[in-house]
Parts: structure tokens; sequence; C-alpha cells
């Protein structure tokens, strides 16, 4: 399979304030080897999709304070492939820019839109799926995204519903999409769950650049308007300067909001991938290697006593002794010990928004 018109966008622009004391805004969680692998999250991202696309087809969009951290974490991605933002406004005009910008290169691009902060375990699996999109997303004008089968009733993923595809499919694994619905409560996540005909939204994204701007274009002109005006820019030395104007004017809003809700020619593929948003410690704990006790951690010199079911995460130069802790995450990260219940780990972004009123920037 010819892989010239194969495209990726790799979304790395984020905080990730629920990961810290490790992820802090001058080096957030994509940028960090949470799992203790030897490779940053970015950079497992990054060598994922190697075997979908050549490297020059590979663009990353971060935040332009984390320019030189990809250049440094992704010594083969050509620097003109990072693409930098002036200010973060989430995942529509990342993907607007980033579409635009290839449509120009390539007309009949392809794409896949991936975070640079997810796990993905089976990765000859995923790279099968994404093949499958793309042949779907190359020959029609759809929106396919990947849908994952879930394994417990969560309320912090957002849920897709499907139906059979009106059109016979050369993957019987892709649906049509029904509905979507963003991060149910517990009863409702159950319901959906147990019906079997729903899935977590991955936020990976599949389709051709045409389509994508048509579908910015049809379900958010406004979004269109701004990008659609620098193609006369893209890929010539007055690209930054119009992205600085773009980014100043245009709204903050996802690309579910924008385009994935309101789009009538949108897919699923049920994939299973092994999948995980890292979004939390939490979601962490079952792809860290456990001890006795059922306890996950990362660092060589931690040492537990009558403790179970909590994850501790420290640098592997640091002595910790812990005694007595059940269900509890305990990090160290720069001079900075977090100790929270895991069952409280959503308060973790307001002890961020505390410590920075309270104790400045300096620890956030």
């Amino acid at each position: 399979m010819s892989m010239r018109n194969h495209y990726c966008i790799i979304m790395a622009g984020g905080v990730g304030t629920r990961f810290w004391p490790m992820s802090k805004t001058a080096c957030p969680k994509q940028f960090l080897d949470i799992l203790g692998t030897g490779k940053t999250l970015l950079q497992q991202t990054f060598i994922r999709h190697l075997p979908l696309c050549p490297v020059e087809n590979i663009f990353v969009v971060t935040n332009a304070s984390y320019k030189e951290m990809v250049k440094k974490q992704l010594p083969d991605l050509p620097a003109e492939n990072i693409l930098l933002e002036p200010a973060r406004k989430n995942t529509a005009p990342c993907i607007a820019y980033a579409s635009y910008k290839i449509h120009k290169l390539n007309p009949h691009a392809v794409t896949v839109v991936a975070s640079s902060d997810h796990l993905i375990t089976k990765e000859d699996v995923y790279v099968k799926a994404v093949r499958a999109c793309f042949a779907k997303a190359a020959k029609e004008d759809c929106l396919v995204t990947l849908g994952i089968k879930p394994s417990r009733p969560d309320t912090g993923y957002g849920y897709i519903q499907f139906i059979e595809s009106p059109k016979k499919e050369n993957d019987k694994r892709i649906k049509k999409i029904k509905t979507f619905t963003e991060k149910p409560d517990a009863e409702m996540a159950r319901f959906f769950m147990e019906s079997g005909d729903f899935l977590w939204n991955s936020g990976i994204f599949i389709w051709s650049t045409a389509s994508i701007l048509t579908a910015f274009e049809k379900h958010d002109g406004e979004l269109a308007t701004v990008f659609s005006e620098g193609n006369s820019y893209y890929n010539t030395p007055g690209e930054a300067e119009f992205i600085e104007r773009a980014y100043s004017s245009c709204k903050s809003i996802s690309i579910d909001y924008a385009v994935m809700e309101k789009a009538r020619n949108v897919y699923v593929r049920s994939s299973l991938i092994g999948w995980s948003d890292l979004g939390t410690w939490g979601s962490i704990y079952s792809h860290i290697p456990h001890t006795s006790g059922n306890n996950a951690v990362v660092g060589r010199n931690v040492m537990l006593y009558d403790s179970k079911n909590c994850i501790v995460h420290v640098p592997k130069d640091k002595l910790v002794v812990l005694q007595g802790l059940e269900d509890y995450i305990v990090v160290e990260s720069d001079g900075i010990l977090l100790v929270c219940k895991k069952q409280d780990e959503q308060q973790i972004r307001n002890f961020v928004n505390d410590v920075k009123v309270m104790k400045g920037d300096r620890f956030v």
C-alpha cells in the first residue's frame, strides 16, 4: 500500500494538569516517561505511526513554548513539521490549522489525528485499524473515529452509539454513528455498557483533508473562515505571522463540538487496541508493573509495608518507605510530594489551582 498520501497529525499542546506534580506547565506529561518504559509518551506516539506514513508526513502541533522539547525528543522529525500554536484553543483550531496546511501541500491527503499522550498496547492491531479507515476515507467523503469497547462504566469518557452502516463496508467493524454522549453519570454509563451498542470515544480520527475542510465549512463556518484565510500563507515564511493573527481571533472549541456531533457522514470502527487516554494517575494503574499487594510502582528504591492497591511514582534515586497505605497515590517530582486518595484524584486539578494561588507559578 502506497503511503505517499498518508499523513499523521499529533496533537501535543496540552498541559496534563491531572498528572501533577510530574506534569507541569514547563514540561507536560506528553514529554515525560510516565510509565517508566524509557520513552516519553510523545516518542511512543511518533514511533507508533511510522508504519502508517513517511516521517516527512508526520506533523506535531504543539504550544510555541514546547518547540525545543519536540525537536530534542523527535530528532528525525523535520523541523518544519512542528506546528506552533501561540495559544491553547482546544482541538478544533489545532486540527484546522494542520489540515489546511497539509491540504495545500497535498490535496489528496488522508490523515490520522492522534493525541500525543495516549497509551496503545496492541500497536499492530492499531496499525491495521487505521489502515482500514484510511482505505474508507480515501474513497469517500466521511469522518471516521476509532471506538473502544467499554470495559467498565467509566464516567470520564465520551460514548458513541453506533448502528449498522447503510452501505456495504469492506471492513465489518466500521459502523455508522448514531449519537455522541459526553461523560455520562454513573447510571447512564452502566446502561451504555450493558446495552452493547456504545463505544468509548478514543479521540483518534481518520479522514481526508478534503472531507474535514468541507465539514468545517458546513458545521463551523467561523473557524473555516479564520483558517481558510491562510491559504496564501501556509508553507511560506508568512505562515507564523498569520497563525498569530488567527489564534488571537479564533474561539476555543473541541473538534467533537465543532464538527463531529453535527455531521451526518460520521463512522466509527470498533478497535481492540489496548487503549487508554492516560488522563489521570488512576488510569495508569493497570499499565505499571505491580508488586505484592497490587501496588503499581515506578522507582527503584520503593519499600512498602502493609500497603496495597497504591500507585507510587518516584525518581529512581529516591528511597521511599511507605507503611499502612491503601488505595493511595504517592508521587514525588522536583521536590514536590503529592499524597492523595485514589478515589479523590479528580481533585488534583483543584490542588494545582490552590498551589498556584498560594505558592506561585514555580510549583505548577
